[in-house]
């Protein structure tokens, strides 16, 4: 930032600083955490989703040590009369717009970062993988940079702002439905032959296999509240027996056994 004012004046740098510089290194050092963890836990790391869900933490962590130190630099605004409102009302202010910047940027990136370095079950795919960071960091600069690109007017910040969030979302829901995709696929994959074998419904099996809706509508088919609570666990129980079947690799194992007779306890109560 100070090349910058150096070399443009010290307005560009007040104006375009932050979001020419801070996408750069945040979002390549917040990308550096996931490719630690894919390296330490190959096993567990598998699919870009695995990259996804743990670069939304990472940012969430990122936000927080973030937010703990700008509330503290925020303590000596206005020679440090009111601290502990301004200290607040920072970390406040931070929080309200978390969720729609470092953590959504962090998961665009993770899952970039493990498309750029594929894995046994996740292909390769460096175009893609160089796409989705660079678009986290282009997302991040604007957003660091809205001061400048609204020209300090107030209702033009208020809307960039406003458009980066909802774009913000479109995209990072885009990359989430991109990334799961695979991982329904394979559930539906490794969990059809139990409906076969009458260990898991057909209805079961879609609520697995689908999203948020699916599962909604599976639970809602309840005829009352225990029958509710009741294909919740059974839900729980059918993850249970693909969490075994994957790690077996489709092997009749004791812990395989004993999945299916928990799912088999949970449809048939009275046997218990």
């Amino acid at each position: 930032m100070d090349l910058y004012g150096k070399l443009f004046g010290q307005t560009f740098q007040s104006d375009f600083g932050a979001g020419l510089a801070a996408p750069i290194f945040e979002e390549l050092g917040k990308g550096s955490g996931v490719l630690l963890l894919a390296f330490l836990a190959r096993p567990v790391v598998r699919t870009a989703y695995d990259g996804f869900i743990l670069g939304a933490f990472v940012g969430l962590g990122f936000e927080i040590i973030e937010d703990i130190s700008y509330g503290l630099n925020s303590a000596a605004a206005e020679f440090g009369s009111d601290q502990l409102n301004t200290s607040l009302h920072t970390v406040a202010l931070r929080l309200g717009t978390g969720f729609s910047s470092h953590i959504l940027y962090s998961a665009i990136v993770g899952a970039g970062v493990v498309y750029l370095i594929g894995t046994a079950a996740q292909r390769r795919r460096t175009g893609l993988g160089l796409g989705l960071v660079a678009t986290a960091m282009v997302l991040h600069g604007l957003w660091d940079a809205n001061v400048g690109l609204g020209n300090g007017n107030g209702v033009a910040v208020a809307g960039l702002m406003a458009t980066e969030i909802v774009a913000s979302f479109a995209i990072v829901i885009g990359v989430f439905h991109h990334t799961v995709r695979p991982e329904r696929e394979a559930m539906r994959a490794v969990m059809a032959p139990e409906v076969d074998s009458g260990v898991i419904t057909a209805e079961e099996l879609d609520a697995l296999a689908g999203g948020g809706r699916q599962r909604r509508a599976y639970r809602k088919a309840a005829r009352d509240r225990a029958d509710r609570r009741a294909r919740h666990h059974r839900l729980e129980a059918a993850h249970d027996l693909a969490d075994q079947l994957g790690a077996a690799r489709g092997a009749d194992t004791e812990q395989v056994r004993f999945a299916r007779a928990e799912l088999d306890r949970l449809h048939h109560p009275q046997r218990a």
